[in-house]
C-alpha cells in the first residue's frame, strides 16, 4: 500500500501547524509570565531572573500535551521541541521561522545563535562557578565520598586526586569537626602540590532518621513473616522481643496501622500491625530470601506517612559552625518546602559575615521535595549558587523503586530549564567499589550518569580505581551525548 500527500494537503497542514504553534508560545509566554510573579519579587532582582523565567516558560510548557503536535512536526522533518528545556521560547521562536519560511515568507527571522546557545553556557558557567573549571572531557565532575582514613592518610586523599576526583564530599552525619579539618588540610595540601583544584561539599546530616537503639540477637536476620517492635524508649541491655528505637522516636506514635517502614534504603520493608503501650509492631514484608540484617544506624523511610520533622536538628545548627567556615558547597539533606531553603540561608550568612555565599546543593530525597522542586530552585539560587542532587537512596524508597527511573528524568529537564547543575548520586558503580569489578547494570547506570553535571560515588576498598573507571566510561559516552542531544560522531565499531 503507498501513500500520497499533495501539495495542497501538505500547504494545509503548515498553516495549521504554524497557527498551532503562534497560539502555543502565546499561551507559554501568558503562563510562564504568572508563574514568575508567583516566584516572588527577590527572583527578578536577582542575577537568577533570566533562569527562572525559562524554568517558569518550561512549566507552562510541560503542563500541555504536545504528544501529537510532536508528531505531526516529526513527520515533516521539523524539531518535535524534544530538547528545548534550556531555551523554550527561542526553540518555539526557531520553529515558527521555519514555518512561516515554508509557508512563503521568506525573510522570515530566526533567533540569534546567542539565544539558542545561551541556555546551554548558562548550565556549562554554572558547573565552573560551582565545581571549578573542568577539563575538556569528561564534561562531568566526579564526586567522592571521603571515609574516615581520609583525615589521616594524606596518601589516600593524592590517589583520589590523581584518578580524577574533582569535588570530595564529607558526610556530616559521620565524624566530626577535628576530622572534617584534618580531611580538608589533607585536599589543600594535595591541591597545592598537583596544581589542581578540589572542592568540598561539606553534607550537613538533617532529620535522617535512623536505628539509634537496638534489641536483637548477634548478627540476626529478619525474613518475611518476622515481627519486632518499634517503640519510644530501648535499653538495648534487657531481655525481650527484637526491638528498634529511631532516632526521632517522635516519628513512632504517627505511625498508623498499615504504615510502611522502610530499612537500609530499602532492603527491609515492614508494616504496622499492632499498637504497643511503647511504640508499634511491625511485620516484615519485604526482605531477600536469604533474610536481611538489623544494623544500628541504618537509615529509615516512612514512605505513607506524612512526617513532619525539623529541616536543621541541633546537631547541624553546632556542624553549621564549621560547615560555615570550610565548606565551598553546602549539602542540605531533606529538604522539602521554600521555607527550609530560607532557614538555612539565614544561619549560614549569620556565620559568614562578608565573606562569598557558599553553594547551596538541594538534595531530593523526598516526594514533597520533589513536588516543591522548582521553587526550591528559585528561593535557593535566587541568594546562593545551586545545584540539585538526585539522592536516589532515600528517592528510591519514598517513591518507590518503579518510578525511580522516571523521575530522575523529569528532574534532569527540570534542571536544565532553571540552568542548574545536578549531581547524580547514589551507589553508582557501588559493586565495583566494594569488589573491584563492575556489574554490567551498574556500567549502564554510570553511563546514563553522564547527562548531569556531576556524579558521586560512595566511598569503599576500589575508590581510586572506580574513580578511574568512571572518567572513562563519562569520556566515551561524551562522544554520543550532550544532555538529550545524541552527537552522530563517526562509528567504527562496524568497520
Amino acid at each position: 500500500m503507498t501513500f500520497s500527500t499533495t501539495a495542497e494537503d501538505t500547504r494545509r497542514e503548515l498553516d495549521d501547524l504554524l497557527t498551532s504553534l503562534r497560539r502555543l508560545r502565546e499561551d507559554v509566554a501568558a503562563d510562564g509570565a504568572e508563574i514568575v510573579r508567583g516566584f516572588g519579587p527577590d527572583v527578578a532582582a536577582s542575577g537568577f531572573a533570566p533562569a527562572a523565567e525559562n524554568l517558569a516558560h518550561y512549566l507552562a510548557l510541560r503542563r500541555r500535551d504536545l504528544s501529537a503536535l510532536q508528531a505531526r512536526l516529526a513527520a515533516l522533518g521539523l524539531s518535535s521541541l524534544g530538547r528545548s528545556e534550556a531555551k523554550v521560547l527561542a526553540a518555539l521562536d526557531a520553529i515558527i521561522a521555519t514555518l512561516r519560511r515554508l509557508c512563503g515568507e521568506a525573510d522570515a527571522a530566526y533567533p540569534p545563535p546567542a539565544a539558542m546557545r545561551a541556555g546551554e553556557e548558562a548550565i556549562l558557567a554554572a558547573r565552573d562557578l560551582i565545581f571549578g573549571a573542568v577539563p575538556a572531557t569528561p564534561r562531568a565532575v566526579v564526586m567522592v565520598t571521603l571515609p574516615s582514613e581520609a583525615a589521616s592518610d594524606a596518601a589516600l586523599v593524592r590517589r583520589l586526586m590523581e584518578s580524577g576526583m574533582g569535588c570530595a564530599r564529607i558526610n556530616c552525619a559521620h565524624d566530626d569537626a577535628d576530622a572534617w579539618r584534618r580531611m580538608i588540610a589533607n585536599i589543600r595540601a594535595v591541591e597545592a602540590e598537583l596544581k589542581r583544584s578540589c572542592r568540598v561539599l561539606m553534607d550537613i546530616a538533617g532529620p535522617k532518621c535512623r536505628i539509634e537503639q537496638l534489641r536483637a540477637p548477634e548478627k540476626l536476620r529478619l525474613f518475611r513473616g518476622d515481627r519486632f517492635a518499634f517503640v519510644t524508649r530501648l535499653d538495648p541491655q534487657t531481655r525481650g522481643p527484637v526491638a528498634v528505637r529511631p532516632s526521632f522516636p517522635q516519628v513512632v506514635g504517627q505511625l498508623a496501622p498499615g504504615a510502611e517502614v522502610w530499612i537500609n534504603d530499602g532492603k527491609i520493608g515492614a508494616r504496622v500491625v499492632g499498637q504497643r503501650p511503647d511504640g508499634v509492631e511491625l511485620e516484615v514484608f519485604s526482605a531477600r530470601a536469604k533474610g536481611e540484617r538489623l544494623k544500628l544506624e541504618k537509615g529509615l523511610n516512612f514512605p505513607t506517612t506524612d512526617l513532619r520533622l525539623p529541616p536543621l536538628t541541633p546537631k547541624d545548627f553546632t556542624d553549621l559552625d564549621t560547615v560555615a567556615e570550610l565548606a565551598d558547597l553546602v549539602g542540605f539533606s531533606f529538604v522539602q518546602e521554600p521555607s527550609d531553603v530560607e532557614l538555612l540561608q539565614d544561619h549560614l550568612a549569620a556565620r559568614r559575615g562578608d565573606r562569598p555565599r557558599q553553594a547551596l546543593v538541594l538534595k531530593i530525597e523526598t516526594p514533597l521535595a520533589v513536588r516543591n522542586l522548582p521553587r526550591l530552585i528559585v528561593k535557593s539560587a535566587a541568594h546562593h549558587p545551586t545545584a540539585v542532587m538526585i539522592a536516589r537512596g532515600d528517592l528510591a524508597v519514598e517513591l518507590g523503586f518503579a518510578r525511580l527511573s522516571e523521575m530522575q528524568e523529569e528532574i534532569l529537564w527540570l534542571c536544565e530549564a532553571a540552568h542548574v547543575p545536578v549531581i547524580w548520586a547514589t551507589q553508582v558503580l557501588d559493586q565495583f567499589i566494594k569488589d573491584g569489578a563492575p556489574s554490567r547494570a551498574e556500567t549502564t547506570d554510570a553511563a546514563m550518569a553522564q547527562r548531569a553535571e556531576c556524579v558521586m560515588l560512595n566511598k569503599g576498598a576500589y575508590l581510586a580505581e572506580a574513580v578511574t573507571f568512571l572518567r572513562d566510561v563519562l569520556a566515551r559516552m561524551d562522544r554520543h551525548h550532550s544532555k538529550k542531544f545524541a552527537r552522530f560522531t563517526p562509528l567504527r565499531a562496524w568497520g
